[in-house]
């Protein structure tokens, strides 16, 4: 699901321009933000100064905004900008076109039931990430 050709095709079929990692970073911060930088590239096992530059990318693309922190002055957040906000919703709507013709000649029942199934696994992935070690 995470192959390079998958987003291609999805940025693609939602008619933006966007270099993949560029792609993958504005759909976090959408989906997490506000978020700081040093925690974004650790979600996304990233180097920081790589995540760092990207999003001053996606920043002078008027895609994303930086703010301080409320509670921490040294940490400068990201949080999606109102033209990357449309962007990420165009990619939303593109993603379900393509999951709606993937599953077209599946059984109602099949689509409910790996609806199901991931829901259990994004639980136990979550539940694994809040038990400490």
């Amino acid at each position: 699901m995470n192959r390079p050709r998958n987003d291609q095709r999805l940025v693609a079929a939602a008619g933006i321009r966007l270099d993949q990692a560029l792609f993958r970073l504005l759909v976090a911060i959408e989906r997490m933000g506000p978020i700081g930088v040093v925690e974004l590239a650790e979600r996304l096992g990233r180097d920081y100064t790589t995540v760092s530059r990207q999003v001053a990318r996606l920043e002078a693309m008027e895609l994303v905004t930086r703010r301080g922190n409320a509670q921490d002055r040294r940490i400068r957040e990201a949080l999606v900008a109102p033209r990357g906000k449309e962007m990420t919703d165009r990619l939303d709507e593109a993603r379900a076109r393509l999951a709606r013709e993937a599953f077209r000649e599946w059984p109602e029942r099949d689509v409910d039931e790996l609806v199901r199934l991931m829901t259990r696994f994004a639980a136990e992935l979550e539940r694994l990430e809040a038990t400490p070690d």
